[in-house]
């Protein structure tokens, strides 16, 4: 996995600062086109050929900030006309996703490489064990390319891990086989396969990659005083060095009218899920799967179709809270902040979630405002979630507040499945073969499974700001400083 500090997400987050900057100020129209001159000044090395070639490349990363599809695009047309068609748009446009073609590296294919580390040796496990007889040994090991057939023996048997795997990134990241080469040798994407995890994104090296960013259309609306109401989802919490309520002030002083945990729709999540397990167990299912990861969703709907079934009828913590939100104030304009593309994707299907930006986004936001999270006061609102519901961040979260609210914990058999890789796709199958019976299902056969996209659980989506490790470090402090300790029946204290 691509280290998360790294130059890519470093300008990324530059860029989204300036434009909020920019915006704030009434600026935006006439402030943007000067965006690539001031990062790529004429007195910096540049980064590919001549500086003009780096400013081109900006100036697409700036369009896709503004929430704008770089595929296409009048390229007479300036960053000033942009941008007034972010601030005029009425929705977000879809796809959530956008490939900037001039960033793509154009990798070779995936192959296996025989390096320098080779000692030609005696046994020659790599050549005895290559199924089509690709290898030969003449005091080094070489690869024949037209007889290999990518299947790793090589490398899995050398002793000396001489032979390393020479990858495409963004094609080894994604699960479902979405993305492959055009006949330029880039990268596109095939968004009737795509589940919008964001692997992809996250692992390009090159940042070719870009989500379209919802941020401006939330600031207009802020700036032209409607009533705009965040969600942040739990792993907000753990991307900040915050005792709870230090978010809600955060929000607040950015110019949210109001606040409200999506922990709290995670209990009524919960709440429901338990009871829909129960009633399925009874009436003979064979299992349930979660819900909350709409990636997984998705992934299910479009590639492992015998699992349907199996699917929890129950909507997500993020649909619960926007709904208490909608209730508690018809006009309101609701933002979900959250980690991940995947959420962006299932806002288009939700009627009562209008926006929604991520971890990255809210971290420029608070920056450009000058909001330092870690100093703000801590809050206490009404409705106080408890550990379970804030726990959905995490992976096992969700299959343990479902567990936890059982009245009959003997006939739970869970299982999860943390992160949905290539490995993770082939057990979503399994799975599917086990419920349609192509396969036999065991008497110790899991019934209720939980699927998490990234390994880790949501603190691991592809737009937070720290690593899994401080995350889970700092959701654990977050949980037990604050939650409510005990259950009823709607999830709360």
């Amino acid at each position: 996995m691509l280290n998360i500090n790294n130059n890519t997400s470093n300008i990324k987050h530059e860029i989204l600062v300036r434009i909020i900057k920019l915006q704030l100020e009434g600026k935006l129209e006439e402030g943007v086109h000067f965006i690539p001159r001031e990062m790529a000044p004429r007195d910096k090395p540049p980064l590919r050929c001549c500086i003009f070639h780096d400013r081109e490349i900006l100036r697409m990363r700036v369009l896709a900030r503004m929430g704008i599809s770089v595929e296409n695009i009048d390229e007479e047309a300036t960053l000033a006309s942009f941008a007034r068609q972010a601030l005029e748009r009425e929705k977000p446009t879809w796809p959530m996703l956008t490939v900037l073609d001039e960033a793509c590296n154009g990798c070779v294919k995936a192959h296996y490489m025989v390096t320098n580390a080779c000692q030609g040796c005696y046994a020659r496990p790599c050549m005895i064990n290559c199924p089509r007889k690709a290898i030969t040994v003449d005091k080094r090991a070489s690869i024949d390319e037209k007889l290999c057939i990518n299947c790793g023996k090589c490398m899995e048997n050398c002793p000396y891990h001489s032979i390393i795997k020479i990858p495409v990134p963004c094609e080894e990241a994604c699960p479902v086989g979405a993305i492959s080469k055009d006949e330029k040798g880039h990268e596109k994407i095939d968004y009737h396969k795509c589940i919008f995890c964001g692997k992809c994104m996250r692992e390009c090296p090159f940042g070719a990659m870009m989500d379209k960013s919802q941020i401006v259309d939330v600031i207009k609306h802020i700036m032209n005083c409607r009533k705009v109401v965040a969600l942040y989802a739990p792993s907000i919490a753990s991307q900040f060095k915050v005792s709870p309520g230090q978010i809600e002030s955060s929000l607040l002083a950015s110019g949210f009218n109001r606040v409200w945990e999506v922990a709290v729709g995670a209990d009524i999540c919960a709440d429901k899920e338990s009871k829909e397990f129960e009633e399925r167990m009874a009436r003979g299912d064979k299992m349930m799967t979660t819900s909350c990861c709409s990636a997984y969703v998705r992934a299910v709907y479009k590639h492992v179709p015998a699992l349907i079934p199996c699917v929890s009828e129950t909507r997500s913590p993020m649909h619960y809270t926007a709904e208490i939100a909608k209730k508690a104030d018809p006009d309101c304009i609701t933002v979900f902040i959250g980690p991940c593309l995947a959420k962006k994707r299932e806002g288009f299907g939700d009627e009562l979630v209008d926006y929604v930006i991520t971890a990255e986004e809210i971290s420029a936001l608070f920056e450009a405002k000058g909001i330092n999270v870690e100093e703000m006061d801590k809050r206490h609102e009404s409705i106080i979630p408890t550990a379970s519901g804030r726990n959905f961040a995490r992976t096992g979260g969700v299959m343990e507040a479902v567990a936890l609210r059982l009245k009959d914990k003997s006939i739970l058999r869970p299982a999860k499945i943390d992160g949905l890789s290539k490995s993770g796709m082939k057990m979503l199958n399994a799975y599917g073969l086990i419920n349609s019976g192509k396969i036999p299902s065991k008497p110790d056969t899991p019934n209720l499974i939980e699927v998490m996209s990234c390994e880790g659980g949501c603190i691991a989506g592809p737009s937070v700001i720290t690593t899994v490790k401080q995350a889970e470090i700092q959701l654990e402090k977050y949980v037990n400083d604050g939650s409510a300790n005990t259950i009823n029946g709607n999830g709360n204290s």
